[in-house]
């Protein structure tokens, strides 16, 4: 199969009607869009509640007033330009800007604009942090989306991180494995490159983004064999979105389609509150029945997943809420306090960690590195007009 052709004007889809186009625009003025003709075949538009439509056609909420654009404080992980280290043994290079799909409720969905940039071409401050840093084990290369990187700069990146003997794991973020898989299986440069640098004490990880069981198609499984092959391990991690996922049978759907595929459910995420996605935020108490309600539909292999949030404190497991508490614990923790238990209260319209009263008690809110360092949040909340962005680099910590 040729690889699918990539469209960036609105205009273009002709399964959008005219009106809506011009409405649709000005949205696409502010926050990207781009998406291929293979994923619009996956579109039923018929349907205007259709969830994959919804997760790559613009939506009107996307110009309201919502959330900030650095919800989980990343800005403050960065230790020289292009590279997060939150957690002791994980570091992140932001190895590209560019996605596949550029999906509504992103949550660096700051990249995408203009007037910031965070991920760098010249990787090698990040190598060197990585190289004299012997405690990070596993590198996510990250974005933006991994995979879209050209082949020869990927080997090129995963090559310098395998000469650094205590990085065990190289784990690769992408959504190509659903929206673009010929990108996978066609590439036979590509298997090389993990076929050359996977290896049984030192594997790659591929984190894939698959959000609906219907992105996993007879193409996907294709692409997700050959990843096999190949010798990757293959992962997934999905927000529950309003209106796209946020169904207990279509939860579990997902949950069986990975497992039968050979793909480990591994994160179900509370969306965060981004600038822009207020369509999709559910109340922590609704994401916690469905996601219980699609594990008790599934087997011990779907039921692995962890429900999580990407709090700038850490990754915040919740455990349950019932009866207006919420139990939650630190699956990951910036300040060392993995595993602490936390119980609070949990008001109907609570959405995430800082909107439960008491949270503060359990994090100190990192400090902005603003002397050295301009960042998103130094940006207005509100999306700006194109023509009115300012030049944003990250300089070195």
């Amino acid at each position: 199969m040729a690889q699918p052709k990539y469209l960036t004007d609105i205009g273009r889809i002709e399964g959008i009607q005219e009106q809506e186009r011009e409405k649709l625009r000005r949205i696409t003025e502010k926050f990207v869009f781009r998406v291929n003709d293979y994923y619009l075949k996956l579109i039923d538009w018929k349907d205007p509640s259709d969830p994959i439509r919804k997760l790559v056609i613009p939506n009107a909420d996307e110009l309201g007033e919502y959330g900030r654009w650095d919800a989980s404080d990343e800005d403050t992980n960065y230790v020289v330009p292009g590279c997060q280290h939150k957690y002791a043994s994980t570091a992140l290079l932001l190895v590209s800007e560019v996605c596949g799909a550029y999906c509504r409720y992103c949550f660096r969905k700051r990249l995408f604009r203009n007037d910031v940039k965070e991920a760098v071409t010249d990787v090698e401050p990040g190598l060197r942090y990585i190289a004299e840093h012997p405690e990070i084990s596993n590198v996510l290369l990250t974005g933006g989306d991994s995979l879209i990187l050209g082949t020869p700069k990927l080997r090129s990146i995963i090559a310098r991180l395998r000469e650094i003997e205590h990085v065990k794991i190289i784990r690769l973020g992408s959504k190509l494995p659903v929206f673009n898989p010929m990108r996978i299986y066609e590439d036979e440069a590509l298997l090389d490159t993990i076929r050359a640098f996977s290896r049984p004490e030192k594997r790659i990880y591929i984190m894939a983004h698959v959000n609906h069981p219907r992105e996993i198609t007879s193409e996907a499984v294709r692409g997700f064999e050959a990843l096999h092959r190949a010798g990757a391990i293959v992962v997934n991690q999905t927000p529950v979105l309003r209106g796209i996922n946020d169904d207990p049978q279509v939860l579990a759907e997902l949950l069986d389609r990975l497992s039968w595929a050979g793909v480990t459910p591994y994160y179900f995420f509370v969306n965060r509150p981004v600038a822009g996605n207020r369509a999709f935020v559910l109340p922590l108490a609704e994401v916690y029945d469905i996601v219980e309600k699609a594990k008790a539909r599934t087997s011990g292999l779907g039921k692995r997943v962890r429900l999580s949030m990407s709090h700038a404190s850490g990754k915040i497991e919740i455990l349950a809420i019932e009866n207006g508490k919420a139990y939650l614990k630190y699956h990951q923790s910036r300040d060392g306090h993995y595993g602490r238990f936390m119980t609070l209260d949990c008001p109907p319209g609570a959405a995430w960690f800082d909107d439960l009263p008491g949270n503060e008690k359990y994090w100190k809110k990192p400090a902005k590195k603003t002397d050295s360092v301009v960042s998103a949040n130094d940006l207005p909340d509100a999306p700006r007009a194109p023509g009115r962005h300012r030049n944003v680099v990250w300089t070195e910590i």
